[in-house]
């Protein structure tokens, strides 16, 4: 199944590693993949959105206007990209930073608060992290060994891989609140 996914929010809350996660791990698993990053005028603090595909067949354009998911990490993000989701797709709310519910009520909607449990967690940067182990839990877009074991020293470097360990169980804490979520 092709997922067609739009991730955004300010600069600085890890949007394109996200993007750049997923599709790691697309190539990985021999899955036809694109990351297409859209950044704001500002420097830091700007908007920031990217699009990946994640498909297996070829990706015949790397722009989503139709969304299967989003991943929102701001208001400003939320109040552009909802009416992007097709019906029954799925909507991810950083439910720590968005003080409003989701308009519609045909597609699936997740509250992940990922600012909160990336602090519980102990590194308030994992935010995003916590926001990919919901999408994987409920979408199962790419798997979670394809993230752990290889993409995530292929974006972030070697030098790195100290913070696995943290990431890991940013992941796991968000795939735990979207479970909890899909019941």
């Amino acid at each position: 199944m092709e997922e067609r996914i739009v991730i955004a929010g300010f600069g600085g809350q890890g949007v394109m590693a996200l993007g750049q996660l997923l599709t790691y791990s697309g190539m990985i698993e021999n899955k036809k993949v694109s990351w297409l990053p859209s950044y704001g005028p500002e420097m830091r603090g700007g908007t920031a959105n990217c699009n990946v595909i994640i498909s297996p067949d070829e990706v015949g354009s790397p722009v989503v206007i139709d969304s299967t998911s989003a991943i929102v990490m701001n208001r400003p993000s939320l109040d552009k990209f909802e009416n992007l989701v097709v019906p029954g797709g799925r909507l991810f709310i950083n439910s720590s930073l968005i003080d409003r519910k989701c308009t519609r009520d045909d597609i699936e909607v997740y509250y992940i608060p990922a600012n909160e449990i990336a602090d519980k967690v102990g590194n308030p940067r994992t935010a995003n992290m916590v926001m990919l182990g919901a999408f994987l839990e409920a979408t199962k877009a790419v798997e979670v060994d394809s993230i752990l074991n290889k993409a995530f020293t292929a974006v972030f470097g070697e030098n790195r891989a100290h913070l696995l360990p943290i990431n890991k169980e940013a992941l796991e804490k968000g795939a735990e609140i979207a479970r909890e979520q899909m019941k």
